[in-house]
């Protein structure tokens, strides 16, 4: 059987995850890093595909976005248990909102600063994190496929402090007006995305998550650059969100 290979880069949450569910489940494999190594995307769009994380197997392949998937694609058992949707919804406004307060102490020449070899600078990762809920609304209310198109783009061009912290406020509105006016919060909707058909209760965790992620490294980032942090993400914000142990990679 030909080798297990995992594309990724610094930084990225779900890179992050999916390795260590990998090692946890004793599955061995290649990393490669695309930040690293420039032929990985040269080599990933010949598959046709132009995103990571992404797992492969000889020209096989599976995106990483659901640990579901890649259990199945590398022939482990998985299985995982939700918080429910209303508990995820106001874990994900708080994390928001403490996301927010970070940023907000950002001095602005700071923002160009790149974390942990990573591609993206504080103001990327920063804009990041809204573009998450953005994404997720998208994919929800509009019902585009490829979320990534929005949340793989740079902070555009001339994006400021207050630029991202209106962009910040926008989403939080949207996110609270849509489950404001749901009817149905079971959220076992079905959803058709890039990787596949998953219900919504599931894409809700992996937002929330997600967002999460970006703020914790915000957050660490910060407080090592000595900035003084207001709003923290406490034990009860996190417990039970299925988050990688690493902040980077």
């Amino acid at each position: 059987m030909e080798e297990v290979k995992v594309f990724w880069a610094p930084g990225c949450s779900s890179c992050v995850r999916v390795k260590e569910f990998l090692a946890d489940k004793k599955v061995t494999y290649t990393s490669v890093n695309v930040a690293a190594d420039p032929a990985a995307m040269k080599f990933l769009a010949t598959l046709g595909v132009r995103t990571i994380p992404v797992v492969v197997r000889g020209r096989d392949y599976v995106f990483a976005q659901s640990l579901d998937d890649v259990a199945k694609f590398v022939g482990v058992g998985h299985s995982a248990e939700r918080l429910p949707p209303a508990e995820l919804v106001d874990r994900w406004t708080t994390i928001l909102d403490v996301a927010t307060d970070t940023i907000a102490r950002i001095p602005e020449a700071r923002l160009d600063t790149r974390p942990a070899a990573r591609p993206r600078t504080i103001r990327d990762i920063s804009h990041h994190i809204f573009q998450v809920p953005d994404a997720f609304l998208q994919t929800v209310v509009n019902g585009i496929e490829d979320w990534s198109v929005v949340t793989t783009e740079n902070a555009p061009p001339g994006t400021d402090l207050p630029a991202i912290l209106t962009y910040a406020e926008k989403q939080k509105k949207g996110l609270a007006d849509w489950w404001n006016n749901l009817e149905d919060r079971s959220c076992t909707r079905e959803l058709k995305m890039f990787y596949g058909v998953h219900p919504m209760h599931v894409f809700l965790e992996r937002s929330v998550w997600h967002s999460a992620q970006h703020t914790r490294q915000i957050v660490s980032w910060a407080e090592a650059d000595g900035i003084a942090l207001g709003r923290r993400l406490t034990s009860e914000v996190l417990d039970g969100l299925p988050l990688p142990r690493g902040l980077w990679e």
